[in-house]
């Protein structure tokens, strides 16, 4: 009986012992369910978030705006594209510059040392070719509502040009003869022997003018095949794509291009753009004193303008002068008003335009931007409607479309400020082109001879 006992109090045992294991594997496999399920939960987490940056850093930012033109945005992939392009241009540049010059970077940093600027300033270059793009959408819009449609082939035909390809057996377009330019000279006028005795002795010959050089024809381009056309077209793109730059990027820009030239051609004739424009020839008299030019003036009341003028003009050099003389003068001939403005500023171009002709101004101060000032007085002696030179022409015609772009432009452009955190510093530049530049060799003196021996007085050779 009490065996029997012993039985049912282990078999007891043993089932409470079996009951605790199931309820501790029971709780031990809803912890490690939990744990399941917090790890799957944690992880679709960070897939998400991943995903979303994925997402957002492969799709949505892109597209995302770096500026607005009207409605227009410029897309941040397409301008990223963009800076990528114009720094494998560059660095092509400074890769053939470098060649050119038989590997001497001292020469190109001298030569290129702006692109290689450039190249090192990101945000600038990222700057200015954002104003590029925004300018080319408003000149390719203006081209499209002018019904001015740019082909694929176009482009193809665009890009051939650049090689001096136009087509099996075609020739290019001969340029037209340059106008020759007239090269300012003396003045020609008769002078007064009064004047010349005053001025300088009578037998000094009087300057013979300086006749200005012929001008050269432009050569004429040779046309290539097309095979040779497809190698080096086929060279560059490779060099292109070896910078991360594909084709349709390149072929945008020459699509760009023809949108300009075109949109010039048509802003030409809406606008009747003249070929001629006023000219003017005038006298100056420069000083560079304001004492030196109010005594030029009180000549010119005396003696006239011209009879100063000829006198500085014949006034003999002096070779033992250590200082430039405080006047001097000089004649130009048949200058625009553009022209005047760039060579001698703008006020004597605005007087050159305003005085009566053959009639002495008042002294003209201009300011030369550096803390001095320059003092004239001109005296206009022909004023005429004249045919403008091709580049005068051309130059009208870039300032037609450069106001065409800015009135449009005008309260229409927003630049946002994503771009300056995602401006591309790819492809980079080699850093050969930082190199140093090798210093030119010393030659180290010579060692002196040491003098020979002084003989003592009184001795003689062989002694």
């Amino acid at each position: 009986m009490a065996k029997k006992q012993e039985n049912t109090n282990a078999t007891e045992a043993e089932q409470r012992q079996s009951r605790k294991d199931i309820l501790i594997a029971r709780k031990q496999e809803r912890q490690l369910r939990n744990v399941r399920i917090a790890v799957i939960v944690i992880g679709v987490l960070i897939a998400l978030v991943v995903g979303i940056a994925l997402v957002n850093e492969l799709f949505i930012t892109p597209n995302r705006a770096v500026a607005m033109v009207g409605d227009t945005p410029i897309a941040l992939r397409d301008w990223q594209e963009r800076v990528k392009f114009e720094r494998a241009q560059r660095i092509i540049f400074l890769e053939n510059q470098l060649e050119a010059f038989g590997g001497d970077v001292g020469i190109v940093q001298q030569f290129g040392g702006s692109v290689i600027n450039e190249l090192y300033d990101p945000e600038g270059m990222g700057q200015n070719v954002l104003n590029v793009m925004a300018d080319e959408l408003v000149i390719c819009a203006g081209a499209d509502e002018r019904g001015i449609e740019i082909t694929e082939a176009d482009i193809q035909a665009k890009i051939g040009t650049a090689y001096n390809f136009y087509g099996e057996g075609v020739s290019p377009t001969q340029q037209p003869d340059p106008t020759a330019t007239v090269q300012p000279t003396p003045s020609l006028t008769p002078i007064p022997t009064a004047v010349i005795t005053d001025v300088v002795p009578t037998q000094t010959p009087f300057p013979t003018p300086t006749v200005g050089p012929a001008a050269t024809a432009l050569p004429t381009a040779t046309p290539v095949s097309e095979e040779a056309f497809l190698t080096e077209y086929g060279d560059f793109m490779a060099r292109l794509n070896g910078l991360g730059i594909d084709e349709a990027t390149y072929r945008d820009v020459v699509r760009t291009q023809l949108c300009r030239e075109r949109l010039i051609e048509a802003l030409t004739d809406e606008q009747a753009l003249s070929t001629t424009a006023p000219h003017t020839s005038l006298y100056i008299i420069s000083a560079t004193t304001e004492e030196a030019a109010n005594e030029a003036r009180a000549l010119v009341d005396s003696e006239g303008f011209l009879a100063v003028w000829n006198g500085i003009v014949s006034r003999p050099g002096d070779p033992a002068a250590t200082e430039a003389p405080e006047t001097d003068a000089f004649e130009l001939l048949w200058r625009t008003r553009t022209n005047l403005e760039a060579s001698v500023g703008d006020e004597i171009a605005a007087a050159a335009f305003e005085q009566g002709v053959d009639e002495p101004s008042d002294v003209i101060a201009v300011d030369n931007g550096d803390g001095t000032t320059s003092y004239y007085l001109i005296m206009v002696s022909g004023r005429e409607e004249r045919e403008l030179s091709e580049s005068e022409f051309q130059t009208r015609q870039q300032e037609a479309l450069q106001s065409y772009v800015d009135e449009q432009l005008t309260g229409n452009l927003q630049l946002l400020d994503l771009w300056r955190s995602r401006v591309p510093t790819l492809p980079v530049l080699d850093a050969k082109f930082l190199a140093a530049p090798m210093a030119t060799p010393q030659v180290e003196a010579l060692p002196t001879s040491a003098p020979l021996p002084t003989q003592p007085a009184g001795t003689e050779d062989g002694e």
